[in-house]
């Protein structure tokens, strides 16, 4: 296909507080070998200067960088105010603060136009100074069924490795808003759901950037039990997409994670998002006897619970120095 005739990509990136890494992410757009791009930035209420790099930025690149400004609202409706602005055929996501190789879009619509199909999907790799593994992620061949299951079972794909034909993210309204730390998980579910034809790019193509987020971070156990009503959500709203499960093996996928990662956060000394997730693994999750003693001491007011927590970890890591 001669270039001249290729269709628009948009790209939709939300921006809060990215100073250090937007201008970055943005060049690596602007870098993209694909010829037909255009960029739709929502500038999220950002108050670190972000604001005025974006402003510079578009500026400098009328014909390809549309602006917007929304009040504080979080990243899902920043991506939907994008979509709204975008004119492309397809549409690509990047975070402010994560970067593309030059080759990316050509790469992802290539493989999406050879196999007419209406997702592609490739590699991604961390980056950053709390990123642990070095390794690339890379998309396995898999059809929607395949992907749907390891997507349920194991956890979803970052938005920043996919390309998706507009028609399959407009017949799903974008993106729901309603558990906005899991909505990344809600959307790969409910795409994936709707059969579509999948086409994988086994080489790393987005770098994604991880870095200490200090007091902003979302608690755990909110992200959490996002992840796990999306599950749950999911799977009342398509039970012909899990009809291959047992109930028991149901449950299990959906709610196991809450005794988890109560577990975890509790080594962490998370103690808030411990006692949160504890409470909700004793109504929901199938526990064993020697998990009582956490489920029943999560019942206890927030500051015993507290005090607690902190005398049994503290007792063990004297032990464990001995």
């Amino acid at each position: 296909m001669d270039s001249l005739e290729l269709p628009l990509i948009s790209v939709l990136m939300p921006c809060h507080n990215a100073a250090p890494y937007v201008g970055e992410a943005v060049a690596s757009v602007l870098a993209q070998t694909y010829p037909h791009v255009q960029l739709v930035i929502v500038d999220d209420g950002s108050t670190d200067g972000s604001s005025e790099i974006l402003q510079q930025l578009a500026t400098a690149h009328p014909e390809c960088i549309t602006l917007v400004y929304q009040n504080r609202a979080g990243p899902w409706a920043a991506r939907n105010h994008a979509l709204a602005r975008a004119h492309g055929q397809f549409i690509a996501f990047l975070d402010a603060d994560d970067t593309w190789v030059p080759e990316a879009l050509a790469r992802l619509h290539a493989a999406l136009d050879s196999a007419r199909a209406d997702i592609a999907w490739g590699g991604w790799q961390t980056t950053g100074a709390v990123a642990t593994v070095p390794q690339p992620h890379l998309p396995p061949a898999a059809d929607a069924a395949g992907a749907l299951e390891h997507a349920f079972e194991h956890g979803t794909w970052p938005l920043n490795a996919l390309l998706i034909h507009r028609p399959r993210l407009d017949a799903l309204h974008g993106f729901s808003e309603r558990l906005p730390t899991a909505m990344n998980f809600d959307l790969w579910l409910r795409l994936l759901a709707g059969a579509p034809v999948l086409a994988s790019v086994p080489e790393t193509l987005a770098q994604r950037r991880l870095y200490p987020r200090g007091d902003a971070r979302i608690p755990q156990w909110q992200q959490v039990s996002d992840a796990v009503a999306v599950r749950r959500d999911f799977a009342r709203r398509h039970p012909d997409a899990v009809a291959h499960y047992t109930p028991a093996r149901l449950d299990e996928l959906i709610y196991t994670p809450l005794l988890r990662e109560a577990y975890r956060c509790h080594w962490r000394h998370d103690t808030e998002s411990a006692r949160r997730l504890f409470r909700r693994a004793f109504r929901q999750a199938d526990w064993k006897a020697g998990d009582l003693k956490h489920l029943l001491a999560s019942l206890l007011p927030a500051t015993a619970y507290r005090m607690l927590a902190d005398a049994v970890t503290g007792r063990r890591s004297t032990q464990t120095g001995r």
